[in-house]
């Protein structure tokens, strides 16, 4: 079988690329920039005030002057006025483009206003420069600032924004639809008997998707009949660009994906990976493109699959780059089977220096969900030894 290093080649090699559109600024949040944005201007586009106060000649501050008549007020958004004489000062904002003649704020906290004139407190040193925001000392005019495959995040926007920016060219948000199989389910709210179980997973990965910033994701439910089976499936695969199956990948007598979608042309890139929880895992993909994965019915399983292994997919299919996840230190020791690759929810904590560590919250069995409540995420363990000591750094994945 696979290792889960070896799944995440074979994922990489086989996934398809998404389409890139142009949408609104507005409408980019969370999606993976396809351009270059540069710098519109320098930034700041000029000498730009810091904090309100009054805007004078340091030259005569040093030369010993403290008061100052106060020529004008000018707020941020108005055209540069021009300091008369160095006597004079300019009531200015924060934001404001520094009057012309001046080359200093003084805060206003420091400065007292009365009939017209403008008296320093004692002991205000002024200097050239101070509570001025430089033009173009942060970047110049066509300097790169977000480069293609970046994900586009409140920062990112605004930057896109200040420089002019009103679309972008962005990676197509996927249309998803999660695929929950199985005659026992029952929806929430449904009459449930004694030997039905409620459809829950569907739920979970649904909003485990939304919480990370995919919005196009239906879901629907497939009891266990072959023919209906394949003809659902292969609606939503005319339909989506990516398939998440729930149930239904293993090897029981009524485990019919896998055979559906050989029958429906869908291309396996492997099925199983040497892992627990999440063993029967299966990944595809069509010949139009679509993505298609096959996580196991355990609740344990389908999350800890979407976390390791469909999210990376999804940033790598609509063009982001490859992340490491974040490593994080054991903090009580794990026993775990030496044969496989373990993933162990996990709750984050920290240290008294502060560092983050990683206490495992173990689960009665690939089945029992309920013990994921509070839980962050996983890390995983690779085979080998039976048992990780406190202390042990390990990845970690978030929910």
């Amino acid at each position: 079988m696979l290792t889960p290093a070896e799944a995440d080649r074979l994922i990489g090699a086989h996934l398809p690329r998404l389409p890139v559109e142009s949408l609104p600024l507005l409408q980019c949040a969370g999606a993976v920039l396809h351009e270059e944005i540069r710098a519109e201007r320098d930034q700041p586009p000029f000498d730009r005030v810091a904090m309100d106060g009054i805007a004078i000649d340091s030259r005569a501050a040093r030369d010993g002057r403290r008061r100052f008549r106060v020529q004008a007020i000018q707020a941020a958004g108005d055209a540069p006025l021009t300091l008369a004489a160095d006597d004079h000062c300019i009531e200015i904002m924060t934001g404001a483009m520094l009057a012309r003649g001046c080359d200093a704020v003084v805060p206003i906290e420091r400065v007292t206003l009365r009939d017209g004139l403008a008296e320093l407190e004692a002991g205000c040193a002024v200097t050239a420069w101070q509570n001025v925001h430089r033009a173009g000392s942060d970047c110049r005019r066509d300097a790169p600032l977000l480069a293609a495959g970046m994900r586009l995040r409140a920062p990112e926007i605004a930057i896109a924004a200040a420089n002019g920016a009103s679309r972008l060219r962005v990676s197509a948000q996927p249309s998803m639809v999660v695929v929950s199989t199985g005659s026992e389910l029952v929806d929430p709210g449904e009459p449930i008997l004694p030997h039905q179980v409620r459809r829950s997973n569907a739920y979970g990965l649904v909003a485990q998707l939304r919480l990370h910033g995919y919005g196009r994701v239906a879901d629907d439910h497939v009891p266990d009949d072959p023919a209906l089976l394949a003809q659902r499936l292969q609606a939503h695969l005319d339909t989506h660009d990516v398939l998440i199956l729930s149930g239904g990948v293993s090897a029981g007598r009524l485990d019919l994906v896998p055979q559906t979608l050989a029958a429906l042309g869908v291309r396996r890139h492997f099925h199983k990976i040497a892992q627990r929880p999440g063993k029967p895992l299966w990944f595809g993909t069509t010949s139009r493109g679509t993505i298609v994965f096959g996580l196991p019915g355990n609740p344990v399983s389908s999350f800890v699959c979407l976390s390791r292994y469909v999210l990376p997919a999804l940033r790598l299919a609509m063009g982001g780059p490859a992340t490491a996840p974040e490593r994080l230190a054991l903090a009580a020791p794990v026993r775990t089977k030496p044969a496989l690759a373990c993933f162990v929810p996990v709750c984050i904590g920290q240290d008294a220096a502060g560092h983050r560590l990683a206490t495992p919250r173990e689960t009665n069995g690939s089945g029992d969900f309920t013990s994921l409540t509070g839980t962050d995420g996983f890390v995983e363990l690779p085979p080998g030894p039976d048992a990780y000591e406190p202390g042990y750094v390990a990845p970690f994945y978030a929910w």
